[in-house]
């Protein structure tokens, strides 16, 4: 497994009272980084692997998309986020958690999304597409960890 980042370009979430109706999140998926592996050419490759169209495609799909349909206060601090997600083009519904944090005029969010990658066209190594991977099986999920603090 190997992990890294990627940037918002853009962000919103809609509050009434204390509760959320909508919201809209965009990621550059040109931003994407590789932060595990130290040597540069093999950082290097590994990350222009998942820019490709093996992968993500940036070139071709230079952003993704978060779009927030609804919320729900489940208990506590947490919230259960549902909306669409978009990534390569390919738009499917997703529901995630999410904890909130009030800090003075800052409300921060922190949650995983975890993606499956053979929903949106990123079939690489995927045993949902192809047999006999063997040991060069890539596990279709992925987890997306987020931290967003709005003002």
């Amino acid at each position: 497994s190997h992990y890294g980042n990627i940037s918002f370009e853009s962000g919103s979430l809609i509050q009434r009272d204390n509760s959320y109706s909508g919201g809209e999140f965009v990621v550059d998926m040109q931003s994407l980084t590789v932060e595990d592996i130290k040597d540069a050419r093999t950082n290097a490759q590994l990350a222009g692997h998942l820019r490709s169209d093996d992968f993500f495609g940036v070139d071709t799909y230079p952003k993704s998309r978060l779009v927030i349909r609804s919320a729900k206060h489940t208990s506590g601090n947490n919230f259960e986020f549902s909306g669409n997600l978009t990534i390569k083009d390919q738009t499917h519904p997703i529901t995630f958690q999410a904890e909130r944090a009030i800090s003075g005029d800052a409300t921060r969010f922190t949650g995983t999304i975890i993606v499956d990658r053979s929903k949106f066209n990123v079939r690489y190594g995927s045993g949902s597409f192809f047999s006999n991977l063997g040991d060069n099986l890539i596990y279709d999920n992925f987890d997306l960890k987020f931290d967003v603090t709005f003002k």
